[in-house]
């Protein structure tokens, strides 16, 4: 697995979010929300993040980064897979 994002325009100010991540499935559910054109990390490195983890990966589409500036807003579906991932842990214990 690509051990961090290796696009260039990482920005400095999250350089900490560039170490090696773990590699290690994930003890309790898991769903990782990606874009298809994240310019920070691809689709396939997010990919090869949510199988070392043993998450379901859902991809939105071209939606660029998602973070508060995205322009997702409230976000309805992604309350609809918060509220998937929590019944999912429910049933898990």
């Amino acid at each position: 697995m690509a051990r961090h994002p290796t696009r260039n325009v990482f920005p400095e100010e999250a350089k900490g979010f560039s170490v090696p991540l773990s590699e290690k499935c994930f003890a309790f559910p898991s769903i990782m929300i990606a874009s298809s054109n994240d310019p920070y990390a691809d689709i396939h490195y997010s990919q090869l993040c949510a199988d070392a983890w043993g998450s379901s990966l859902v991809n939105i589409g071209e939606r660029g980064h998602i973070n508060a500036a995205s322009g997702l807003s409230d976000w309805p579906q992604g309350r609809a897979w918060l509220k998937e991932l929590i019944a999912m842990s429910m049933s898990a214990s």
